[in-house]
């Protein structure tokens, strides 16, 4: 996807990378509605989940959707997401927590949500749109002129 956004440039979206807890799910489990627009948009995207996968659960959770998972292992998780999106290019990363700040940052265009679980501050000022809800990031790569609308300037 070729983004051409007023007084900011092009900008190429080929990569979703997507927090696990509090983005895609909840308590450990996904919600069905995020299987759903996976689904829809793996024909156009490569998609990563990347997760300290807290309650052990991820892979099963995501069985049938095809997304290529990353569980972290370093001490420091927030500069892992970074690195990933840095050596990935062509970004588009959703997350919600603290340790998706950087994540955020270095993503071509950088997504928080505020589900149930809320939002950290320093993601939700690390993030190019702050979303209400992971649906509504999702419609925003489904429907991309709402992307050109809130970024240009």
């Amino acid at each position: 996807m070729k983004l051409l956004i007023q007084n900011v440039g092009e900008i190429e979206i080929e990569n979703i990378v997507l927090d696990y807890n509090g983005t895609i799910a909840e308590d450990g489990i996904v919600k069905e509605s995020v299987k759903r627009y996976i689904k829809e948009l793996q024909s156009e995207f490569d998609i990563y989940v990347i997760t300290s996968d807290t309650h052990g659960s991820a892979a099963k959770n995501l069985e049938g959707t095809d997304v290529k998972l990353k569980i972290l292992t370093s001490s420091n998780h927030t500069e892992e997401k970074e690195s990933f999106v840095k050596e990935l290019k062509n970004v588009f990363a959703i997350g919600n927590g603290s340790n998706d700040s950087l994540m955020l940052k270095a993503a071509d265009i950088g997504v928080c949500v505020i589900e149930d679980e809320g939002a950290s501050v320093k993601s939700v000022l690390n993030a190019d749109i702050v979303c209400k809800s992971i649906e509504n990031a999702f419609e925003l790569l489904i429907k991309p002129k709402r992307i050109i609308a809130t970024l240009r300037e």
